[in-house]
Order: structure tokens, then C-alpha cells, then sequence
């Protein structure tokens, strides 16, 4: 499920860039701005084996990295787009806090919910 929330992030930056900038809503356009994106997120996953763990800190920080990256850089030499900085940060900032986000509210519910199980079971032994 995390490569399809990974994925889900990438098309609601492009989307919501877009949106904001008033580019048309055509298939096209979106595509073009989406694919460096997504190939950088394809790319840095499969370079930090992101997929084996993907609630481990130490893969997805780098792969948030380097989707980043990646997708800038193809952004501007496959897609001919100058380099801005404050799309540059906009990007980074926005992949940063959903990529890792999404992660972070994952592992703050799962500590959460296991106290309660250990507690539950401490009280289920009890009785026994």
C-alpha cells in the first residue's frame, strides 16, 4: 500500500501545482508535469529498497531526497523547464511533508494501539 500512498502524494503535488498556477487541466500538460516526478519516485524506491521497509527512516528520508532530485532534474533536462529555486523548495517542502508525513501518523498510531494491546493482554493474563 505505501507505493500507492507514495504515488498518491506525487499526482496531489502536481495537481495541486497546477491548480494554483492556472495551467489547464488537460491530460497532457499534467502528464508532462507529472512523469519526472513519478519516475524520480520509481527510481529513488527501487535505489533505497524502499519497498522492504517502508515505514524505515533511514530509506524514505533518501528516497524523499531523491525523489526530489531526480524529478527536478528530469523536470529541467528532459523537459526543457528552467530551474527555479522557489519551485525547488515548493517541492521539496510539500514532497517532504507528505512522504514522510503519511509515515510519521502511520508509526504514531501503531505506538498508540500497542500500549493498549499490552495492557489488554497484561489484564487478560491476569485473570487466567
Amino acid at each position: 500500500m505505501a507505493p500507492a500512498v507514495d504515488l498518491a502524494v506525487v499526482v496531489a503535488f502536481v495537481a495541486i501545482g497546477r491548480r494554483s498556477h492556472g495551467e489547464a487541466n488537460d491530460a497532457s500538460g499534467f502528464a508532462t508535469t507529472l512523469w519526472p516526478f513519478v519516475a524520480g519516485l520509481t527510481l529513488a524506491t527501487l535505489a533505497t529498497r524502499l519497498f522492504v521497509a517502508p515505514l524505515d527512516w533511514r530509506r524514505a528520508v533518501p528516497a524523499w531526497l531523491a525523489t526530489v532530485a531526480v524529478g527536478l532534474a528530469l523536470r529541467i533536462g528532459a523537459g526543457g523547464r528552467e530551474f527555479k529555486v522557489s519551485f525547488a523548495i515548493v517541492a521539496t517542502a510539500f514532497l517532504g511533508l507528505f512522504l514522510l508525513g503519511w509515515r510519521a501518523a502511520v508509526l504514531a498510531i501503531a505506538r498508540r494501539r500497542q500500549p493498549r494491546a499490552t495492557a489488554a493482554q497484561k489484564s487478560a493474563n491476569a485473570s487466567t
